[in-house]
Order: C-alpha cells, then structure tokens, then sequence
C-alpha cells in the first residue's frame, strides 16, 4: 500500500510518519503531484497557523491537488481545519472541501488553545471500528471545526465541536491521532484498512 503525506510548511509530519512506521507502513512525505495522486491513500496533518499554510498550499498549486483527490484522505488537526471552507484565524479561505466554519475557542474559565487529552463522543463511521464512546484522545488547537451533518465525532471544550468530520472520500480529525496512544493508533490502522 502506497501512502503519502502532504508535505507543506505545518509541522509535525515526523511524528505522523513514525505512527505509520509502528503499522509497519513506511509513508512518503511529499508535495508533488503526481506522487500525491498516485497513493492509495493520502494524510494531511499539520500543525501551525491556517493563513500561512493556505498561502504556501496555493503558492505551490497543492490546494488544487488535495481538491482533486479520489482516494481516501485524512486530516489531522490543522489540515482538518484547512479542508473547511473558512476559517476565523486571520479571517483565512481554506480549500473548501468540507462546508464547515473554523471558530475560535471563546472562554472566560477555560485555557486556550485547548491541550491535553479530552474524550470523543457521537463516534459514527469504520474509522472508530474497536474504539468506544469516550475514549481520550489527545488535542492541541484553538479553533475549532462547527458540527454539522458530516460530523462524526464530536467532543466538547466549553462547546460541541466536531472532533471527526466525514466528507465523500475526506476524513479529518481535529485530535492528533499520531499522539493519542492505542486509541489513535487504531484510528490509524482503520483508516489505512478504509
């Protein structure tokens, strides 16, 4: 099986590929094309900031790239929220794959970003095949993806907010699943057997 991860200027691509290597899938991480299009499946991580990312995806003509992509892909975390249509981070247009609003976390009592483990709830589709209702996963963001008919997974952080969205062939989570134990690794491993 032939997977590859988005390279682009959000980090923590490291950390994806060394998940993937304890499934025993070496993973390559590039930003061209033709390599992209030809993966069986593709991740889109990233951590870092939504307007910077999205300038250098369409700098590089990646944007339209990840649009056309007919197999299954899996955001994490920052490439969730960039796969949304907008997002409240400097006011950022994403790619526009999943009709969704980026928000900023909003609280008085509660620290933002958000990091640190926290429980998953509303779990819907094959890629929470052997987890269970609650089960912690890690997260670190301080926006955040609205719910909506695609989500699913939810958790909550002062609000419900989608931890898991489903879109056609896109998948996204907002949690790192790279960093999220046993539980995230079987978000991995489902996800590759999608």
């Amino acid at each position: 099986m032939k997977v590859a991860i988005v390279k682009y200027n959000a980090g923590n691509v490291e950390s994806v590929r060394n998940a993937l290597a304890r499934l025993g899938v070496e993973a390559v991480l590039t930003d061209d094309a033709q390599t992209l299009k030809a993966a069986d499946k593709v991740i889109f991580p990233g951590v870092g900031e939504a307007s910077s990312a999205m300038a250098y995806l369409r700098e590089r003509e990646l944007d339209k790239v990840i649009k056309a992509l007919e197999q299954p892909v899996l955001g994490i975390c920052l490439g969730m929220q960039l796969l949304c249509e907008y997002s409240e981070e400097n006011e950022t247009n994403c790619l526009g794959i999943l009709p969704y609003r980026v928000k900023r976390f909003k609280s008085a009592t509660l620290k933002i970003p958000q990091i640190g483990w926290n429980t998953i709830f509303n779990l819907q589709s094959e890629l929470f095949t052997g987890v269970t209702e609650n089960d912690y996963v890690y997260f670190v963001h301080g926006f955040y993806v609205e719910t909506g008919a695609e989500t699913i997974a939810a958790a909550d952080y002062g609000t419900n907010f989608s931890a898991a969205i489903r879109h056609e062939n896109f998948y996204a989570v907002q949690f790192h699943a790279e960093k999220s134990g046993t539980v995230g690794e079987k978000i991995l491993e489902n996800f590759l057997k999608i």
